[in-house]
């Protein structure tokens, strides 16, 4: 029997799948990927009966990058990048994506792609046809692509009935963008960066990027927070008059509005004090109608969950998301606003007649009949954003249920009938002087009984209004005010913009606007609404002065419409990507150019590095103090040297007792981040002078053979956590005492013998069991936990009474057979053979 291996683009996504195809008649195995399980089951394909394999990814397979000799930030110019060697590398090698795929791939027959429906969905399908490539070249005619837009039963089915074949064009298009965004980004980024942080020190961010959305979406920030600045208020003054009838008064509107001109408008006042009385001169009653809403598509979803639910749009997008791949909403990402001419609006619709929310509502409305829905714009992509089942919000939480009941609500709500209401408008005269007075009174709610939040209030007067009625007028007064600027962008509006400027996609328009916020460019306050901070500020105005083009709009919408021709098979992928990397090359060399135009803002607004920070540590080049500046990035800046250093970041820095490197000479410092701490020298860890230490490195990953707080002399054991690591300990801890684990990404922290008054490594015996260092424990002799002694050395993993004051119980502590580096690191050059003395272990690592 033939096999065929189908992927998807999400675990949960893959399980749905086969449950449906397989009618939960499936056996499920782990594969090379712990994260992605396979689903087999029997079923037919192409004609005939083969066995189904169901796995998925995890997003995309690869992301590109350029090769490891550009990744060095201080050895290559950023102008390089244009044309530096770009290579596709595994997006997550922790979850071993490709050998999962080269291993399920062996052998199979067909290859079915049920990747997301959109461009990057097609530029994953590659990225998996390549994967699976390494171990068996599927026959192209044997490669096929589903097409479905949600997690029903009936979707899936027809999408494995009609299977097509994936679109190379749409890839392409993918591609261009990421090496173009990765080029400039990176260049530009870079430069800016290293140019700023080496001169100011109150910046607060650790990146000063740019980016082709990513900073037009700033721009339009601050262009409004501009406009606010430079608005100079004008008075202007209103006359203010109110009409009584019976027992109740009427405010009336006067027919010239705002009068900018004090004296005009106090001309206009005496003359409409000579009389007491106004007179109705017309009266119009007329039926209108606010319209029900449109199918709804990424965008409205997006602006809707900002100004109505005050959730971001990255946020909504990973609730909508999780929506999705459970089965509640369909894809939430779309830009169609119009359903397909054979969508079941009744169907849907049904599904919600037993929610306990709103299925009365429901119930009535499928008894009248749904009324059809508004035209909108199909964009070619996806069917609009609806819900898929009912569903309560017990099942789905608090956040879930809020954009789902958003979802629901505008679905039923844009196949309801349209709201009408009676509106009343009055036109009173005072002599030649005219007034107005509305008002309205809904006659039918229609859809705004299910969209509350747009429900109009009656605010039509009781009274009944003749023409030529006379009615006495309340003192006219005149009231000055003065006009005002408009607010801060919200993140509805922002998103508005973007969508008409073509900034961004549906899916990426949440993206550029949470990195401006992660960037410090700009803050979000109350009602959502989007503050540039001074970084913001200063560097649109900056790029102004150099170059507008790259904060305009324009500019990227142009490049995407470039990548439109790519998609659609109108223009070739390298002859656009030239000319794109080409035009930004040039714009680049400009801008480095005439980077003292911007200098002169940031000059102007920010404090520079020898003026910031508080003294800490010595330099050890110098002797003098250096400056720890605690704004982002957290660095050491030396004034004498000019020389700034880089440190670990969301932590505490503190200085380390006054003890010095005993290869610069630099005087330490201790970082703490959540428990776990560790001690560094500021050159080491920016300029490691040993050839085996990696760069921003603590003193815990020295191999150092005879520094005191080196990894040679502090290393206990290995980690049991990450099993990549060591356990060191840390000789600030004390009296409580620890361990920690030297990889970064570790947060292996183990208490170990707390109240003792001192504890020390012997780095020279080791463990005959399990090859850990031996430690030296020494406890008061009032307060020993020991039973013959205050004082013992052992193994922290086979020693009785030491493994008994361990977080971890000697049963938890793996024995390799390989403790603090050896067969593993080792101590240095001299792998796996331990130095007979100092002076050879200093002889394997400097002579």
């Amino acid at each position: 029997m033939k096999v065929a291996l189908m992927v998807a683009e999400k675990p949960a996504l893959a399980k749905s799948i086969a449950l449906f195809l397989s009618n939960g008649n499936l056996h499920s195995r782990k594969g090379r990927s712990g994260s992605c399980p396979i689903h087999e089951f029997e079923g037919n394909l192409n004609g005939e009966r083969v066995k189904l394999k169901m796995t998925s990814v995890c997003g995309h397979v690869n992301s590109l990058d350029f090769s490891a000799k550009f990744n060095n930030w201080d050895a290559i110019d950023p102008g390089e990048l244009f044309s530096a060697t770009t290579i596709h590398k595994e997006a997550n090698p922790k979850l071993h994506i490709v050998d999962h795929l080269s291993q399920e791939g062996r052998g199979v027959a067909y290859l079915v792609l049920w990747l997301d429906c959109d461009k990057e969905g097609e530029n994953i399908c590659y990225e998996v046809i390549d994967a699976v490539s390494k171990s068996n070249r599927v026959p192209e005619s044997n490669i096929f692509r589903a097409k479905f837009s949600s997690i029903t039963k009936v979707d899936i089915e027809r999408a494995f009935n009609n299977l097509g074949k994936p679109n190379k064009n749409e890839s392409l298009s993918v591609d261009a963008r990421q090496e173009l965004d990765l080029r400039l980004g990176c260049a530009f980024t870079r430069f800016q960066t290293k140019f700023f942080q080496g001169k100011y020190g109150d910046l607060d961010s650790n990146l000063i990027s740019y980016g082709p959305c990513q900073t037009p979406t700033l721009g339009f920030c601050v262009e409004r927070h501009d406009i606010i600045q430079t608005f100079t208020p004008e008075p202007y003054w209103v006359i203010d008059t109110s009409v009584t009838a019976g027992s109740v008064s009427f405010p009336l509107t006067y027919s010239r509005g705002r009068i900018f001109d004090q004296q005009v408008a106090h001309t206009f006042l005496l003359l409409i004090k000579e009389h007491s009385e106004v007179t109705v001169t017309s009266v119009k009653q007329s039926i209108h109608k606010k319209v029900r809403p449109q199918a709804m598509n990424t965008v409205e979803m997006l602006r809707m969950a900002s100004s109505g639910l005050g959730m971001g749009p990255n946020h909504t997008m990973q609730v909508a998301e999780r929506l999705y791949t459970s089965g509640y909403i369909s894809y939430p990402r779309t830009e169609t606003n119009s359903y397909p001419t054979n969508f079941d609006l009744k169907g849907t619709l049904a599904a919600q007649k037993s929610n306990t929310v709103w299925g009365e509502y429901v119930r009535e409305l499928l008894r009248a009949g749904p009324n059809s829905p508004r035209k909108g714009v199909d964009k070619g992509d996806h069917p609009p954003i609806t819900p898929m089942r009912s569903a309560s919000e017990a099942e789905l939480g608090s956040e879930g249920w809020r954009i789902y009941s958003l979802v629901t609500q505008n679905f039923i709500a844009s196949i309801s009938p349209d709201c009408s209401y009676e509106k009343l408008d009055v036109n009173f005269s005072a002599g030649l002087e005219e007034f107005n007075l509305t008002g309205s009174k809904v006659v039918d709610p229609g859809f705004t009984a299910i969209l509350h939040w747009q429900k109009m209030e009656d605010d039509i007067p009781s009274i009944k209004f003749s023409k030529g009625q006379t009615y006495p007028i309340k003192e006219p007064r005149l009231v000055q005010k003065a006009t005002s600027p408009p607010g801060y962008l919200t993140e509805s509006e922002l998103i508005t913009l973007m969508e008409k400027h073509g900034i961004g996609t549906d899916a990426s328009i949440p993206v550029h606007i949470n990195n401006i916020c992660e960037r410090n460019f700009v803050s979000i306050e109350s009602g959502r609404r989007l503050i540039p901070n001074t970084l913001g500020i200063v560097l649109v105005h900056g790029y102004q002065k150099i170059d507008p083009d790259l904060v305009k709009p324009s500019m990227r919408s142009e490049i995407e419409k470039l990548f439109e021709l790519i998609a659609t098979g109108r223009a070739d992928y390298h002859a656009v990507l030239r000319h794109a990397v080409s035009a930004f090359q040039s714009k680049f060399k400009y801008f480095t150019d005439n980077m003292d135009y911007m200098d002169q803002l940031f000059e102007v607004s920010f404090t520079k590095l020898s003026e910031t920070g508080k003294a800490l540590s010595k330099c050890g080049r110098c002797g003098r103090f250096m400056k720890l500046i605690l704004q982002k990035p957290t660095r050491l800046h030396c004034k004498q040297c000019e020389e700034t250093y880089k440190l670990p970041q969301n932590g505490s820095i503190k200085l380390y007792q006054g003890n010095t490197c005993p290869l610069d000479q630099f005087e330490l410092v201790v970082f703490n981040a959540g428990g776990k701490s560790f001690i560094l020298c500021p050159y080491c860890y920016n300029f490691p002078e040993i050839e085996d230490m990696v760069k921003n490195s603590g003193c815990n990953k020295c191999p150092h053979p005879t520094c005191p707080y080196a990894a040679g002399q502090l290393s206990v054991t290995v980690c049991q956590t990450c099993d990549t690591g060591d356990l060191v300990l840390d000789p600030n801890s004390g009296p409580s005492w620890r361990m920690s684990c030297n990889e970064p990404r570790c947060t292996c922290v183990v208490k170990i013998f707390n109240g003792a008054v001192r504890v020390t490594v012997s780095p020279d015996t080791d463990c005959e069991n399990c090859a850990s260092s031996f430690v030296n424990v020494e406890y008061n002799p009032d307060k020993t936990p020991f039973k013959n002694d205050n004082k013992v050395t052992g193994c922290v993993v086979c020693h009785p009474e030491l493994s008994l004051l361990v977080e971890l119980s000697r049963q938890q502590f793996k024995r390799k057979g390989r403790g603090r580096g050896k067969g593993r690191r080792g101590r240095g050059r001299g792998r796996g053979r331990k130095p007979r003395n100092k002076d050879e272990a200093l002889d394997q690592y400097f002579v």
